[in-house]
């Protein structure tokens, strides 16, 4: 079902938007504020993710933006013949559409991902933080009246503070979590085959293969996203060449990673773990993850902020507002054409 808000009017010269932002609504991106400014100043018609082709073919050919990424076959995007941008407000770019063909008729497709690099970043550090310091362990003891009390509370704690740490992947979230590390004096290294050493050594990190990131950090943070070429490349034998008591930290998406070798580390004592994203979500509620000492779980919660989830909208119209007037989107950012094509994430379904 699809509702319109204006494009009947043949007399309305708002520019038309097409709005499918699934799972994330209009409500949950925008402020009551903004949600007036999109209505205002644009003719809106809201449909299903599976009823974009289905919508009359004036609306189609009119819509100048798409917000949402629902799937587009080759022949409802030839009916689009005003389409500038698609906003993609689910994060992770997704192979539904015919990229090719977009980037030959110069129309942007953008992802908001961006806004989630803070809030997971510091999610990630507070779940290394907890590994090393024994934080969560050490509460729950408490309330069971089986705490340790100063030195004894201790054993196998460590600091972060000048430790050495791995990062696998520096986009956004690798970036942020390096910002809200360099104040520990931490030396960072990082492995990313898709950013130049040059870039990695202007950013003060260390260029690394993946081996040396695992071998020589006592934290890796995996932050990679997940792509046609990287599909649990994180395995049983990077793992055995972590540093005994080591921490995993996984923040991107599971698929990067060979989970049950990740827990079968973990449970043979070698390294501990932390993971905010899990094979199949929501988990199963006999998943052995779950009561597995050493591993610290998160319902992939980290980047879930409300006030993420309306910078969003910020960006989108603020991005909408330049592109009407002829210049290029600055805050969404671009799927590039060499690399669309290979990410692999699969679509979230609970925000």
């Amino acid at each position: 079902m699809s509702r319109a808000a204006g494009p009947s009017a043949t007399d309305d010269d708002r520019p038309l938007v097409i709005s499918v932002p699934h799972p994330r609504s209009l409500a949950l991106i925008l402020t009551d504020a903004r949600r007036r400014q999109l209505f205002d100043s644009y003719q809106v018609v809201e449909c299903e993710p599976g009823g974009l082709a289905a919508l009359p073919d004036p609306v189609l050919a009119a819509a100048r933006y798409i917000i949402g990424q629902p799937p587009i076959d080759a022949a409802t995007l030839e009916r689009l013949q005003s389409l500038r941008c698609i906003f993609n407000v689910e994060s992770n770019l997704i192979d539904n559409m015919p990229y090719p063909t977009l980037f030959e008729r110069g129309i942007h497709v953008v992802t908001t991902g961006a806004v989630f690099a803070q809030p997971v970043a510091e999610l990630g550090l507070a779940m290394a933080l907890d590994l090393a310091r024994g934080v969560s362990t050490a509460a729950r003891a408490f309330r069971e009246g089986r705490e340790a009390w100063g030195g004894d509370g201790n054993q196998g704690a460590r600091l972060i503070g000048g430790s050495e740490i791995g990062l696998i992947g520096f986009g956004d979230l690798g970036r942020a979590l390096h910002r809200l590390l360099t104040g520990f004096g931490v030396t960072i290294r990082v492995f990313d085959p898709w950013v130049p050493d040059a870039i990695l050594r202007g950013h003060g990190v260390v260029p690394a293969t993946l081996e040396e990131v695992m071998a020589e950090s006592d934290t890796v943070f995996t932050v990679a996203a997940v792509t046609s070429e990287n599909q649990a490349f994180i395995g049983a034998a990077q793992f055995a060449a972590m540093r005994a008591g080591a921490s995993f930290v996984l923040l991107s998406r599971a698929d990067v990673v060979d989970f049950d070798a990740l827990m079968a580390a973990v449970r043979s004592k070698h390294i501990q773990a932390a993971s905010d994203v899990f094979p199949e979500e929501p988990l199963a509620p006999d998943h052995p993850v779950r009561t597995l000492d050493g591993f610290l779980c998160s319902a992939h919660r980290a980047g879930a902020l409300d006030v993420a989830f309306k910078r969003m909208g910020d960006m989108v119209l603020d991005d909408m507002d330049l592109m009407d007037r002829g210049l290029p989107p600055m805050l969404c950012k671009r799927a590039e054409r060499e690399t669309v094509a290979r990410m692999r994430s699969r679509p979230v379904t609970t925000n």
